[in-house]
């Protein structure tokens, strides 16, 4: 072997390194301009509605001191309502409602569709089609229908922790389906039939083995959900059977305002409406750079 080829192979040895997947999924996702500048975007929001509070003078509550129907300005940039409400401590508050129901229903319904699914794949037979066609009855049933139903009958008014409840019921479907594809082709690869030989239980294989080699499904999937949740619950909220007042949310926000959105009042209805969009819009790109980041067919490379 000559010099040359002795000293090429030494720089590509220097020069080139060894990486896990985890430093290939995050340079995968980081190449994805949308999906960063999307979670660059969901995280100000988060920020804006956990942390501004503690920053901001005003809160959600009525303050006599501060007029009604006042227009935006520094002091208030987002006005004040008829009760004299700062909707700029409003919003805050109203943003961080709706995402801790976000972030519950993501939290919750993946785990249950995880879990479903991967029961339902593993065993197949008539655990399989149980399992699926009770998800297929619940994919039939009118979604607000019957979550409005559920929500009016909560007593002393819904929280946004009923809200959250609520909307799980409905949440882990997408993701059963999902994870159980995946199931269906991993039970028979060779490292479930070693887990089997050794004399791992149904319930080891299921927790240890298929369910986080369906991980990148499981991420995605909670990414949409946040999605899900926020619009699910401005929907109900703006009808009249989401979150009660005295607590506040982004759809009992644009519920609230709706008598004077084309009015000289437009931003009491806009603003938070423009935060649900912005939430459901960040979440969704977020989700489709996770989802091209962790696509297997990527993951022949890597050096």
């Amino acid at each position: 072997m000559s010099n040359t080829t002795t000293t090429a192979f030494e720089a590509e040895a220097i020069t080139t390194k060894e990486r896990t997947q985890l430093q290939l999924v995050t340079k995968r996702f980081f190449r994805h301009k949308a999906a960063v500048i999307s979670l660059i975007g969901f995280i100000t929001i988060v920020l804006f509605a956990f942390v501004g509070p503690y920053l901001w003078q005003w809160d959600h509550r009525i303050h006599t001191e501060i007029p009604s129907w006042a227009p935006p300005s520094p002091e208030h940039p987002f006005g004040s309502d008829r009760a004299g409400r700062d909707m700029m401590g409003t919003v805050m508050r109203a943003t961080g409602q709706s995402l801790k129901v976000a972030l519950v229903v993501a939290l919750g319904s993946t785990f249950i569709g995880a879990v479903v699914g991967a029961v339902a794949g593993y065993y197949r037979g008539w655990v399989d089609a149980l399992l699926m066609r009770l998800v297929d009855i619940l994919f039939v049933i009118p979604f607000l229908v019957i979550t409005a139903a559920m929500a009016g009958n909560v007593r002393g008014g819904t929280t946004w922790w009923h809200m959250a409840l609520i909307l799980m019921v409905f949440g882990w479907l997408g993701t059963s389906r999902a994870v159980r594809a995946e199931v269906l082709s991993l039970r028979e690869k060779e490292f479930i039939e070693a887990a089997r030989s050794v004399g791992g239980s149904d319930l080891h294989i299921i927790f240890r083995h298929l369910i986080p080699n369906t991980m990148s499904v499981i991420i995605v999937s909670a990414t949409l959900q946040i999605a899900f949740a926020i619009l699910s619950e401005s929907t109900l909220s703006f009808l009249g059977l989401g979150i009660q007042a005295p607590d506040t949310s982004l759809g009992l926000l644009i519920q609230a305002a709706e008598s004077s959105a084309f009015s000289e009042r437009w931003y009491l209805f806009y603003i938070p409406g423009i935060f649900v969009i912005l939430i459901a819009l960040t979440i969704n790109f977020v989700g489709d750079g996770l989802r091209d980041a962790m696509d297997p067919r990527q993951t022949m490379v890597r050096r």
